[in-house]
């Protein structure tokens, strides 16, 4: 049965991909004069258009998401959101789950790529890896977007987790940050995105739901930096606890959550 499904599989892949690019044409357009309003102001319009985007392109292929909290989130302050990641789906959910403006952190890298890579740079914080004079001016900048009163968005996993695990280990980054700056973290669960598009390939895209959890906000009161390690297993225990709650499809010991 899944031989015989597989050519309609790949036409509704490609059917998403060619309006993936074309919605994605305004959406160049509107980035090019929102970059004048600088990177602030410019980046918070360029993410209300890539909201109008988000909503009419998965509307048009047929995926429903949600927002769930399982404790109550102030929409008006400053976090360091951290969030699971294991698709390339992840990348249109985040608009999906974040109604209002926040950076995500993003790979430098990506910013080559022709149209998207500018809609990208202005729309994220970058970090560029190849030096470490690059990567303390990314950390810095990432500092002055939370000063400046934006929630960021880490993968603290930094690559796709295909371990079977809930979560992979998790860097220092985004905890240090936090200690830093006294944000708040927001841990929150992206739990279909593997069920909408598997990470190995993206004709495995489908349509149906797309859920994000809200946990409770951690704050960083009384941390020091001497308790990034602390910090950062009292979040990932969290997180953990909380895909095996939900029963997240890719943990190898559960079943969906249907």
């Amino acid at each position: 049965m899944r031989f015989l499904l597989m050519p309609f599989r790949i036409l509704y892949a490609l059917y998403a991909m060619v309006l993936f690019v074309a919605l994605m044409i305004p959406v160049f357009l509107w980035a090019l004069v929102a970059s004048l309003f600088g990177r602030i102001r410019g980046g918070n319009l360029l993410y209300r258009a890539c909201i109008v985007w988000a909503d009419t392109w998965f509307f048009l292929i047929g995926v429903w998401h949600r927002n769930l909290f399982e404790s109550p989130v102030d929409a008006q302050a400053s976090f360091i959101y951290v969030a699971n990641h294991v698709s390339y789906f992840d990348i249109p959910v985040i608009v999906k789950t974040f109604r209002h403006p926040v950076r995500p952190l993003g790979k430098a890298e990506t910013a080559r790529v022709p149209v998207f890579g500018f809609i990208y740079r202005n729309a994220i914080v970058s970090v560029d890896r190849s030096s470490p004079e690059h990567r303390a001016r990314s950390v810095e900048l990432l500092k002055s977007t939370i000063r400046k009163g934006v929630s960021v968005l880490v993968f603290p996993e930094g690559t796709f987790n295909e371990t079977g695990a809930p979560l992979k280990d998790f860097y220092d980054g985004a905890f240090r940050i936090a200690i830093e700056t006294g944000t708040p973290l927001q841990p929150v669960l992206m739990l279909d995105t593997w069920s909408r598009m598997h990470p190995r390939s993206v004709f495995s895209l489908n349509p149906g739901r797309s859920r994000s959890v809200f946990l409770e906000p951690v704050s960083v009161g009384g941390y020091t930096l001497d308790q990034v390690a602390q910090l950062k297993g009292e979040v990932y225990r969290r997180m953990e606890e909380g895909l095996l709650r939900w029963k997240a499809p890719w943990i190898s010991t559960g079943d969906a959550n249907v």
